[in-house]
């Protein structure tokens, strides 16, 4: 799955390729009246927007030390509508205690043709306005003024930074095709980076070499591409930002008057971090864990039995406010008093606990699915972005979040499990792989009857389990009215008394009543009904015509059952039942059953789609297709209704 083509370490020798053919870095070229007259990208007939060009340049000042981050768009748009993702500008800031970021030189321009002349329209600063996003990011937001299809937008401003841990990853494959894009990476002799090159995309022009700037020594990386297609996404993927072409770079070393080392070894980020304030300090305060231990910890006799109850307490008690990462941020004095936290907060707190109740437990740092995954082979901590909790038990590895309300051991979010993870032992920090081999189940069931008006009616519920169940809990709680919504959207179908609640168990279930004239189909005499109503697949999911490029991911194991009691009115009868079916692969890790049932005048038509693990090759694609379409063939199979 791992898409990692160069790792760039700058260290003290001299890396230098030659630039290939001729390319003028930092040199914008002039504005093109003819880019306004343009009606498609010849990159993409269907695009919406075009990068026209496309800089990011970062530079280390020799001399203030700050980070500069210059950025240069010029945008084409072909339709407004579908690029509405270009037309705001959000440029985040950090800040961390004294230290911040300020936004300077901002020019932003849309262009038009009005009467075959190009008339720019500035963006004012009036347009701009500012949104607290966390403890440590500020967004600041422009609108763009006129914007049709056919302008173009212009826009670049820089960032002055005190920041130089990270430099920010630069997507070479974005959504939308690109004529040309460059990146280049400026810093001093004596401040090293880890630059950090995934994807399967090479330059056409790179230069990387050492020269004197500014009256002093500097490591250039400088990269140019032209003709960038717009990035193809696939299905069962499920953060394709891990195998785009991107670039990151990362602070290694700094030489000063001594050597100083950031980004070495896993076991000396781990050492770091048990020193950090916020991170090794709070968990020594066990004082804090002993003080708080529930009473009936001190009667289980086993490790596991303690390590649960512990887990539990900690889960029901403390509330996460949604703040990722892997420091705290008002430490874990301030969560017990407010009972709200980061995750570090919460789950650091849970591993105090264990440890105090003698508990084999560690903190595990990993990096959430949309972050990314982590890059094993350059060792940062700048790749995390949330810790869990991890007991270790006759020689095997338990996970725990207490994040979530319905997780439990080894049964934890979908967004967690992002196939590597660093175990944080006192002793050393240890890299695993992270597989989720528990099933997460989604049961379908409608009871139906069809009526003398030709409608058919009844009740509906969906219930989740597992990962599917968080999963859908936390949709539910970001929209209630959406998530409910989703089922006349996907279904066609006007359901009535939604009620979605979290179960005693921790599964998740929505329960609705329904009633369509749409499900039935009359031919002369004959009554036509699909058996499953509504929940008949009628496309392939599995209907990628190219090649398969990524690997197919579930998130989990799957099971997934439909069942349909279908009440046949009284005077009538199944002039032929559907065909039942049974698929399985030969290694038995898919398979699907159709099964029929007729009791008296009910008709049960179930439906069972079992995938045994999380993810597979790309190679498993032609069978998971193969079979996808048995599924759809069976599920639309139709029963007629006659009169006796």
């Amino acid at each position: 799955m791992k898409k990692l083509i160069i790792i760039i370490l700058c260290s003290a020798t001299t890396i230098s390729i030659a630039a290939q053919g001729k390319y003028e870095f930092l040199n914008p070229p002039k504005f093109n009246d003819a880019d306004l007259s343009k009606t498609k990208s010849l990159l993409d007939d269907n695009a919406q927007a075009e990068i026209l060009y496309k800089s990011v340049y970062f530079v280390v000042d020799s001399y203030t030390g700050n980070l500069s981050k210059k950025y240069f768009y010029r945008v084409k748009i072909y339709d407004k509508d579908r690029a509405e993702d270009w037309l705001n500008l959000e440029i985040p800031l950090y800040s961390s205690g004294s230290n911040k970021e300020s936004l300077a030189k901002f020019k932003g321009f849309t262009y038009n043709l009005e009467n075959g002349v190009a008339v720019p329209v500035k963006v004012e600063k009036s347009s701009q306005y500012k949104s607290k996003e966390s403890k440590y990011v500020t967004l600041t937001k422009f609108a763009f003024p006129n914007v049709k299809n056919g302008s173009v937008l212009e826009y670049q401003y820089e960032i002055i930074s005190p920041f130089l841990f990270i430099i920010p990853e630069v997507l070479i494959e974005s959504d939308t095709p690109s004529l040309q894009t460059e990146y280049v990476l400026d810093s001093p002799i004596n401040i090293a980076y880890n630059v950090n090159y995934t994807g399967d995309m090479l330059p056409k022009y790179r230069d990387v070499q050492q020269r004197n700037m500014y009256g002093s020594q500097y490591r250039t990386y400088r990269f140019a591409y032209e003709n960038v297609k717009g990035f193809k996404t696939e299905k069962f993927v499920r953060n394709d930002k891990n195998f785009r072409t991107k670039i990151s770079a990362e602070l290694n070393s700094t030489n000063f008057t001594e050597l100083k080392l950031y980004s070495s070894s896993w076991d000396q980020i781990g050492k770091r971090l048990y020193e950090n304030e916020d991170f090794g300090n709070e968990i020594k305060k066990n004082k804090l864990a002993r003080e708080n231990m529930p009473a009936e910890i001190s009667t289980l006799k086993t490790d596991l039995e303690k390590a649960n109850a512990i887990f539990s307490y900690v889960q029901k008690t403390f509330t996460w406010n949604k703040n990722r990462g892997i420091y705290t941020e008002d430490g874990i004095k301030k969560l017990l008093e407010t009972k709200t936290g980061n995750a570090a907060e919460i789950n650091l707190f849970l591993v105090m606990m264990l440890r105090e109740a003698g508990v084999k437990a560690d903190p595990l740092i990993i990096s959430t699915v949309e972050n990314g995954v982590i890059n094993l082979a350059s060792p940062n901590v700048s790749n995390m972005n949330f810790v869990l909790a991890a007991i270790s038990i006759d020689e095997h590895l338990h996970l725990y979040d207490a994040t979530s309300r319905q997780s439990s051991m080894d049964e934890i979010p979908l967004r967690n499990w992002n196939q590597y993870g660093i175990l944080l032992k006192k002793e050393k920090s240890v890299p695993i792989r992270m597989t989720n081999i528990k099933s997460s189940n989604t049961f379908y069931t409608a009871n139906a009857r069809y009526n003398e008006d030709g409608s058919i009616s009844g009740t509906y519920s969906d219930r989740d389990t597992g990962a599917y169940a968080m999963y859908a809990k936390d949709n539910y709680d970001d929209n209630a009215e959406k998530y409910k919504k989703q089922y006349k959207e996907n279904y066609s179908i006007d359901f009535t008394e939604i009620d979605s609640k979290v179960l005693e168990n921790g599964e998740f279930e929505s329960t609705m009543k329904f009633s369509s004239m749409n499900l039935v189909d009359r031919i002369g005499k004959k009554i036509i009904i699909n058996p499953m109503l509504f929940l008949n697949k009628n496309s392939n999911e599995f209907d990628q015509t190219e090649t398969r490029r990524y690997p197919i991911d579930f998130g989990s194991p799957i099971t997934k059952v439909k069942k349909i009691n279908l009440e046949i009115p009284e005077g009538y009868t199944i002039e032929e039942l559907p065909k039942a079916k049974k698929i399985m692969t030969e290694d038995k890790e898919v398979e699907y059953i159709y099964a029929v049932v007729k009791k008296s005048n009910i008709l049960e038509i179930t439906s069972t789609i079992t995938v045994k693990s999380a993810d597979y090759p790309k190679e498993f694609y032609p069978a998971f297709k193969q079979i996808w379409k048995s599924i759809s063939d069976y599920e639309n199979q139709v029963i007629s209704l006659i009169k006796k």
